[in-house]
């Protein structure tokens, strides 16, 4: 069984499902889907970014120097989307599981599938 991605790797990934982004960007969208939770130093971002792209997940979109200094844009791959959705669908059964153990009643489904 799949222990999961770490939260930093999966709010990356997530947070470069709709748009590629820069560093900061991503630092930004990481800060924001967390509700402020998690921060990223700089250099963590770009440690995790490089194992990502390592193992195929995210790829490098486009190079750029801005101010003297190179900027890198990323993207999401779609083995990085296999890899995020398959997450999302195992922390779902993990959720739904708690729910049912706690004795949550499961909340119906509103039009396009989103609970």
């Amino acid at each position: 069984m799949s222990t999961g991605l770490r939260e930093p790797s999966f709010l990356i990934l997530t947070a470069l499902v709709n748009q590629p982004l820069h560093g900061y960007a991503l630092l930004e969208a990481v800060e924001e889907a967390s509700g402020g939770r998690v921060r990223p130093a700089v250099g963590s971002l770009y440690a995790t970014l490089d194992r990502m792209a390592a193992q195929g997940w995210v790829a490098v979109a486009e190079e750029e120097v801005v101010n003297g200094r190179l900027r890198r844009t990323y993207e999401i791959t779609a083995a990085g989307k296999s890899v995020l959705t398959a997450e999302v669908e195992r922390m779902n059964s993990l959720v739904v599981e708690a729910s049912r153990r706690l004795g949550f009643a499961p909340r119906p489904r509103r039009a396009g599938g989103v609970a």
